[in-house]
């Protein structure tokens, strides 16, 4: 009996332990705690959230637009994914993105909410392209510090009509790799073979995510130990 007795107090102090060692102060904490605090929701639109989840000891650091505008400027070499926790197409690719740099041992992963820095453009009755809600300032100096890695944005009208917005675009996701201050890759990570944010991934999508992202997340480490070029292919 005494030894059954000391058996459950051990597991209970040690499940204390790990609980006390948990820093829910951390940003790996409340990166986790964002994202999975969404489980079981719906979206704006209604459909089921995808479910994740995320280990408590993730890389991810919070950064703002104007500390990652600081960081280039100041010719560091790291890696950012810009997303939130409400896209779905974050949703399918971030645990994958969290395996990667678990895998090649990434410390330190930045993260930009980037949902309410960016511009709102849209198309009014005469078909116009207008901006319904501006950018902030430092939201427009990473579109310049990183426009030769990011994609066009264009939108499409009411008859399908594509409209060029003559400007680039941070999407979410985005996941950019800085070396030496100058953005060297980009990837969604999202699978060519993923048409549809909400539905199940097959093993090959993974497969594929895993890949893009570990082609932008190798070369920025490799290129910290001055063995990658700035145009080294994946």
């Amino acid at each position: 009996m005494k030894k059954k007795l000391l058996f459950l107090s051990t597991i209970i102090l040690s499940l204390f332990l790990l609980s006390a060692c948990t820093d829910k102060n951390s940003d790996a904490y409340k990166f986790k705690n964002e994202y999975e605090s969404l489980n079981g929701t719906k979206s704006d639109s209604g459909k089921e959230i995808r479910e994740i989840a995320i280990d408590e000891n993730n890389p991810v650091i919070y950064k703002t637009a104007e500390e990652i505008v600081e960081m280039i400027e100041n010719n560091e070499t790291f890696v950012v994914y810009f997303g939130f926790s409400k896209c779905p197409w974050c949703r399918s690719v971030l645990p994958t993105l969290l395996e990667v740099a678990d895998d090649l041992k990434l410390t330190k992963l930045y993260y930009v909410d980037i949902l309410e820095i960016r511009d709102v453009l849209e198309l009014n009755e005469k078909n116009e392209l207008v901006t319904k809600t501006k950018g902030t300032e430092s939201y427009y100096k990473l579109l310049e510090l990183l426009d030769n890695v990011l994609d066009d944005y264009s939108m499409t009208d009411k008859n399908g009509k594509k409209i060029d917005t003559h400007e680039k675009r941070i999407y979410a996701p985005n996941v950019v790799g800085i070396v030496n201050g100058k953005a060297d890759k980009m990837t969604t990570g999202i699978s060519s073979l993923q048409t549809d944010a909400y539905m199940d991934l097959t093993e090959e999508m993974v497969n594929e995510t895993y890949n893009k992202f570990k082609c932008v997340i190798s070369c920025v480490l490799d290129n910290q130990k001055a063995t990658c070029s700035l145009d080294k292919a994946c």
